[in-house]
């Protein structure tokens, strides 16, 4: 297992199974000294499904890492996520997952929070010109 790396004002995880192995939560927010939202990845066996939850007050989104999950919702409907796959649930939703597989784990990742977006308050240090990199256009020259 590979190990958390920090710096002044960062901190690492090279893979998952630095924060943690086998089915449940790797806790992100803990392992990576996250302060601004909550972030976990959870890994379920093939064909478990969990137990529904909502929350008071965070919004979640929920990303799909590994595998092919369903979320089934407070009114009923059913969502297929596929790997790369995401959905977003309000704090008061009612929401459930199972993995749709029956031979193979799904792994999501869960960020949640609330008071809403910051947005976009990205700024380029002295001396660069692209925070994007070479090659891509500016947002100011679209």
């Amino acid at each position: 297992m590979s190990e958390v790396t920090r710096g002044d004002g960062w901190a690492v995880a090279p893979d998952l199974d630095s924060i943690g192995e086998g089915y449940g939560f790797r806790k992100l927010r803990r392992e990576l000294d996250v302060t601004e939202f909550g972030v976990n990845v959870i890994t379920i066996p093939p064909g478990y499904s969990t137990g529904g939850h909502y929350h008071e007050r965070q919004q979640e989104l929920y990303f799909v890492h590994r595998g092919s999950i369903e979320m089934t919702f407070g009114d009923g409907a059913k969502a297929e996520l596929r790997e790369g796959g995401a959905a977003r649930v309000d704090a008061a939703t009612v929401r459930s997952v199972r993995n749709l597989s029956e031979s193979e784990d799904a792994q999501y990742l869960i960020v949640g929070a609330e008071s809403g977006y910051v947005g976009r308050d990205a700024q380029i240090p002295e001396g660069e010109t692209n925070p994007r990199g070479p090659g891509f256009q500016s947002d100011a020259a679209r």
